[in-house]
């Protein structure tokens, strides 16, 4: 045989192009269409994002990821999941740069590389789509428990509170929100690149029909249990002052002056966090006593933040004092954010980075769910970072509350993008959970949010507010409240698995031909 003879192809097999400069050329350029492609992505998906409401990016993001990640091998999948990564990452983390710019660099590189991971979990073949947002869903799933317990800020979900994907959120949380949301764009993908059209037309229908009755059926059960007349003080003040610089008697002042207006006859006042602070308990405090008048003028159960410090450590506690000006019962964090309420390892980080500065001691843990028990009824409580947690709000739903509040912090942010992201995760609990959620921040945003999702009342940032509002009280669970992720991770690792098999068979088969 010559040696024309050995490099010619197969008689069976599909002709080759030379390998010529011009013949590299284009499958370089292809390359780099994809890795604009991957990008555009991300920054679709980013541009869904709060405080925006173009909810329909997300779906258009997905299905672009989706085209430019077909037919590609592992290696490529990885760096265009960085690349997407960037795109969604980058702008939708830039805060952090206002805070320390190379705490922003590490999280930026962390939570790109936990995207591009993701996309190892892709199935490059046509017919196997559906594996991309099963791949998103599990980004999710991992990036709200790792690392320290969880960053999901952004949260995919957060951008679809205004979209037609939120009703999924009392059967399957926010994790089949994102699935569905991505799920309609990968599929739009799939409709036009797969083999067998008529096939996947069938497979997007059964989940879309699926998916539509199990939305319908997704009704909490119980009923409601009554209702209250709340008010929710918003001091005002400056913004962009972390919270070491703060002046505690001021922001506390301001919430006093603006509850002078509070009417007589409410039924709950909500401040917001680190409302008061002092040293050691709060009880037998001038503060305490004051919060107790306030209770007794207005004859509302009034719910504040407080921040206990010790010499080494703080406390950061939601406390209740009844109408007749009793102290009833107290919620302390349990969800601390790191690097914000403690230093993980902080022996090491105090040697390599004067991050430490920004948090000289650690707050001190709660435990248990969070519920007040008040004259009010039983309130659920999760404080600030932890309305971004979805087991912390269902913890306080279950375990009684009929209401849910949020008091927060968010003075520290020169921008809009953490409190508008802070009212979307608010809106998203109140939809998983069927239950009002009333968020009380110092400079803003204060919300009163009702159980479907919508916004009654909120507030400006920066300025004076006194929201009032009647909201129902709920007693029911919604099919999420009682069963958590477990079925929507259960779906996605079934549908992963899956693909895998698909594509070993497929290759066992192609052996086989061969």
């Amino acid at each position: 045989m010559t040696r024309t003879e050995r490099l010619a192809p197969a008689a069976s097999g599909r002709e080759r192009a030379p390998a010529t400069a011009l013949g590299v050329r284009d499958r370089w350029l292809h390359g780099w269409q994809r890795l604009v492609a991957g990008l555009a992505a991300g920054v679709l998906l980013a541009g869904s994002m709060p405080p925006r409401s173009a909810w329909y990016l997300a779906p258009a993001g997905a299905a672009l990821l989706t085209g430019a990640l077909l037919g590609l091998r592992w290696r490529h999948r990885l760096v265009l999941g960085a690349v997407a990564g960037l795109g969604f990452f980058a702008p939708t983390l830039s805060w952090l740069t206002g805070f320390h710019p190379a705490g922003f660099a590490a999280v930026l590189v962390l939570e790109v590389a936990l995207f591009a991971a993701a996309m190892l979990l892709v199935d490059p073949g046509r017919e196997r789509w559906w594996t991309v947002p099963a791949a998103l869903v599990a980004l999710e799933a991992v990036r709200a428990r790792f690392p320290f317990g969880g960053f999901p800020l952004p949260g995919l979900a957060l951008g679809q509170l205004d979209g037609p994907f939120a009703a999924a959120a009392p059967l399957g949380g926010s994790l089949l929100v994102v699935g569905l949301t991505t799920g309609a764009g990968a599929a739009v993908t799939g409709l036009v690149v797969a083999h067998r059209r008529i096939r996947t037309l069938v497979l997007v229908a059964a989940l879309a029909a699926v998916s539509a009755a199990g939305v319908a059926l997704a009704q909490p059960s119980g009923g409601p249990a009554g209702q209250l007349l709340t008010a929710v003080a918003q001091g005002g003040g400056p913004r962009g002052i972390p919270a070491v610089e703060a002046d505690e008697q001021e922001v506390t002042e301001r919430l006093f002056d603006v509850s002078e207006d509070l009417p007589a006859d409410l039924d709950l006042v909500l401040w917001p966090e680190s409302s008061i602070g002092v040293t050691g308990p709060v009880a037998e405090t001038r503060e305490a006593d004051r919060m107790a008048a306030l209770a007794r003028r207005t004859g509302a159960t009034v719910v504040a933040g407080v921040t206990e410090s010790g010499e080494t450590s703080f406390r950061n506690a939601a406390v209740a004092w009844a109408p007749d000006g009793r102290l009833v019962d107290r919620y302390e964090k349990a969800h601390r954010v790191p690097f914000g309420e403690y230093i993980p390892a902080r022996g090491l980080f105090e040697q390599l980075s004067n991050m430490t500065a920004l948090v000289p001691r650690d707050a001190v843990p709660g435990r248990g769910p969070g519920l007040l028990e008040t004259p009010a009824g039983p309130l659920g409580v999760v404080i600030s970072y932890e309305v971004f947690f979805s087991d912390r709000a269902r913890a306080a739903v279950r375990a009684g509350g009929q209401v849910l509040l949020v008091p927060t912090n968010a003075a520290s942010y020169t921008t809009e993008e953490v409190p508008a992201t802070e009212v979307a995760a608010a809106r998203m609990r109140a939809r998983e959970l069927d239950r009002a959620v009333l968020q009380a921040a110092p400079t803003g945003y204060t919300a009163i949010v009702l159980p479907d999702g919508s916004i009654a009342e909120q507030g400006a940032l920066g300025t004076p507010e006194l929201l009032t509002a009647t909201v129902p009280l709920r007693t029911g669970l919604t099919p999420y409240a009682r069963t958590g992720d477990l079925p929507v991770l259960l779906t996605v690792t079934s549908a992963l698995i899956a693909g895998l098999a698909f594509r070993l068979l497929h290759r066992r088969n192609r052996a086989a031909v061969a």
